[in-house]
């Protein structure tokens, strides 16, 4: 007990410290002042310092998440990710800091608790939008393609003055990334749109009882590659 909360008092004095200094001032030292301990203790608790600013970034993020009842899911999957989307980018202009330490030191195959934990909520909106037969590419391609756009745009904001910030252009940016992956509505039993036709019945394929776990695995397999054709 006497270790978590010592980790708490440590995570909160440096998402103190973020917030009212930047990412810069999440120096070791900085750290250690602000909830005071000493150097090794953090090591010993988080590992390095990439372990504290990941769990800087979790808590901010969880913090974040806490309050959002808008995150909840409707019928319409589409305009739950329009939702999503709206609230990614008021999380990312209205934390910066947080934003770029979750977000702005990319690592090859790497990715921070709170980025996994984004690209999950992600993820299972996309996978909704496939289930209903209105996903135009796979569930991947779609999946990076609207973190990719959403994560562009927000650094593009945040390094524009605030009086600079245009909101249309994050409207634009959406329309133009959910059309793209989107149909304007789910094929009828005949279509013969196969690609969608490939991603949803992929998106359900894990759960069909009359084939084994072999079956729904090549199943699947074939089903992607028709929806990447």
């Amino acid at each position: 007990m006497k270790r978590d909360l010592t980790r708490d008092r440590i995570v909160e004095a440096a998402y103190d410290l973020l917030n009212r200094e930047g990412r810069e001032a999440l120096s070791t030292r900085a750290v250690c002042a602000a909830s005071g301990v000493q150097s090794p203790t953090i090591y010993r608790i988080f590992g390095d310092k990439q372990g504290l600013l990941d769990a800087v970034a979790g808590h901010g993020f969880e913090a974040y998440l806490a309050g959002k009842a808008e995150l909840a899911e409707t019928d319409d999957p589409v305009e739950d990710l329009r939702r999503g989307w709206d609230l990614h980018i008021d999380f990312g202009t209205n934390n910066p800091a947080l934003y770029s330490l979750i977000y702005g030191d990319a690592r090859p195959g790497v990715e921070s608790p709170a980025a996994r934990q984004a690209s999950a909520v992600l993820a299972k909106r996309i996978k909704r939008i496939a289930e209903a037969g209105r996903l135009r590419v796979s569930e991947d391609r779609a999946a990076h393609l609207i973190h990719a756009a959403g994560c562009g745009m927000v650094f593009t904001l945040i390094s524009l003055p605030p009086k600079d910030r245009d909101p249309a252009l994050s409207v634009m940016a959406r329309e133009s990334a959910i059309t793209t992956i989107t149909t304007d509505h789910a094929p009828p039993p005949a279509a013969t749109d196969a690609v969608s036709t490939a991603v949803a019945l992929r998106a359900v394929a894990p759960t069909l009882p009359a084939l084994t776990d072999n079956e729904r695995a090549l199943l699947s397999e074939w089903l992607h590659r028709i929806a990447t054709t």
